[in-house]
């Protein structure tokens, strides 16, 4: 499984931030914890399962192994990982309807 983080350009309350992803969600949440990030920062609710992390938050996970990409490979890997947030969902959903 791969670690994936886009280019802290995103800025808010005088920061500049990015985007934390991974392939697999449980490896995104088990990354997150390794760099210090609290599970109930995840964002799962707007367009793409995330963590947002501040320009030394992404130099940390860069020197723990994450790979960075651009800003059009970020969304490539959020749209794959949003169809699968959803099926997982859908798939839970179903099994606690039983």
């Amino acid at each position: 499984m791969a670690i994936y983080v886009d280019k802290a350009e995103w800025e808010w309350r005088g920061r500049k931030w990015c985007h934390l992803l991974a392939d697999d969600i449980e490896e995104l949440h088990r990354f997150a914890a390794s760099l210090g990030l609290k599970q109930n920062w995840f964002q799962d609710k707007g367009n793409f399962p995330h963590y947002d992390l501040t320009e030394s938050k992404r130099e940390l996970a860069l020197r723990h192994g994450a790979i960075a990409v651009s800003r059009q490979e970020i969304w490539q890997i959020a749209l794959a990982l949003r169809l699968k947030f959803l099926r997982l969902r859908r798939i839970h959903a179903s099994v606690d309807a039983r």
